[in-house]
């Protein structure tokens, strides 16, 4: 069975395929079709399921796995697969080796980099928060994914994540005299709410506290609980918990409050830089130079231009 990125044009394909984004459309004759993105470790492809029906909108949902019948084509030099048939493949018999994609780092550098921005805290309580959270969750901090299907959704993508940001504040924290210890903290611990948002633990779906509460709010009060547990009676926890309700930056992207301290403002603007330029980077990677990504939906709908070297 071919994975994604060995498909040729003109092909029949038949095999499993993990759902990322999925978009609802309408055709010319007023018919309804889905937009899927189907994964594998090797990629991704758009799927076009025409003349879609409720039953394929209650079946193409992000974090199933189907299995598809289909035929491959180009439309505007992308290779898109034409969705023929499609079942959901029951947990028990996924072929999870097809969904396991490694970091583009070697977890084991990223675990490295991760004790290594530890070491670099001096701030005590910044310290027994991050040592609470690691004895929390574990191995689930270095194996996790960020996402479903937008950004950092491969194994240890939480990890890379989070190791990218802090790499990041540790360099511009001079440049904008921010507090290098909060905005390291912050950074390894921003996100850590996804492991309750998300459940798998190879294809990943939204748990009910993450339908219900969702990430931000779920590691702010993970947070507060902490503090509470160690006696931390000082100004970094609340500092820490304002910056992970505000790191989306804006109250339309999810976040509970607007960012008002310098430190969040800055953890904001690194979260949305990584999260964007990695979108960017996996749109780009099937594309010959001198041509447009698809358009990329988490990016206004854009297509990227790729250019010659």
């Amino acid at each position: 069975m071919k994975m994604i990125a060995e498909f040729e044009d003109h092909e029949r394909i038949e095999g499993q395929f993990l759902l990322g984004n999925v978009s609802k459309g309408v055709n010319a004759n007023g018919g309804s079709y889905l937009s899927v993105e189907l994964r594998d470790a090797s990629g991704q492809i758009i799927g076009k399921k025409w003349d879609a029906t409720p039953l394929d909108e209650q079946l193409f949902i992000v974090g199933n796995v189907v299995r598809v019948v289909g035929e491959t084509n180009k439309y505007k030099e992308q290779l898109q697969l034409k969705v023929l048939s499609a079942e959901l493949v029951p947990l028990d018999e996924i072929d999870v080796e097809k969904f396991v994609k490694a970091p583009p780092v070697a977890k084991e550098e990223l675990i490295r980099r991760f004790n290594a921005h530890i070491d670099s805290i001096k701030n005590e309580d910044c310290q027994k928060l991050i040592k609470y959270m690691i004895d929390k969750f574990g191995e689930k901090i270095f194996s996790y994914p960020a996402a479903v299907s937008i950004h950092h959704e491969y194994s240890s993508g939480l990890l890379m994540h989070s190791v990218s940001m802090a790499d990041l504040a540790a360099y511009l924290c001079p440049i904008y005299d921010a507090d290098h210890d909060l905005m390291v903290t912050g950074c390894l611990l921003h996100d850590l709410g996804k492991i309750i948002e998300l459940e798998g633990p190879i294809v990943y779906k939204y748990s009910l506290e993450g339908k219900l509460l969702g990430h931000i709010s779920i590691m702010a009060a993970e947070l507060r609980k902490a503090a509470q547990e160690l006696n931390l009676t000082g100004e970094t926890p609340l500092l820490l918990e304002h910056m992970i309700l505000s790191h989306h930056g804006q109250l339309e992207f999810g976040s509970p409050v607007m960012p008002i301290t310098k430190e969040a403002l800055l953890l904001s603007l690194i979260d949305n830089l990584d999260s964007k330029m990695v979108v960017v980077n996996k749109a780009l990677s099937d594309v010959e130079e001198g041509n447009f990504t698809n358009k990329v939906f988490p990016l206004d709908n854009r297509a990227f231009y790729k250019p010659k070297k």
